[in-house]
């Protein structure tokens, strides 16, 4: 099984691959693609933490996970996940009536992101 640390290591590593421009694509794709990666290492780091406290066999959506999370980590740890995952939602999903993230505000969930994966993850 691999180790989910290392997965949200190489998925953050992939969203600086796609910010730099080396995995070719419009700006606006490798925006969102790095959203979306940004958003999965994420997930995994809330999903590892909350396992500790939900059953293995439990089938939750993310937003139940992201709810949960304030019962493992600081509350203020749990509100800025939360917030974050719900940009980076936004920031995933394409409407042709709406301008994608910008760098800039990608860039900036990427920061917080990786800090959160940090104090999320055991």
């Amino acid at each position: 099984m691999t180790n989910p640390r290392s997965t949200c290591e190489n998925l953050l590593d992939t969203a600086d691959l796609l910010l730099a421009g080396d995995l070719g694509a419009t700006p606006a794709g490798r925006h969102r693609g790095a959203a979306l990666a940004l958003r999965t290492a994420l997930e995994i780091a809330v999903t590892r933490a909350v396992s500790r406290i939900l059953p293995e066999d439990t089938r939750t959506t993310a937003r139940a996970r992201m709810l949960c999370l304030r019962f493992c980590v600081e509350p203020e740890t749990a509100r800025r996940a939360k917030a974050v995952w719900a940009h980076l939602c936004l920031g995933c999903h394409y409407h042709q009536y709406e301008i994608g993230p910008t760098r800039g505000q990608v860039l900036a969930w990427r920061e917080e992101v990786e800090e959160l994966v940090r104090e999320i993850s055991p």
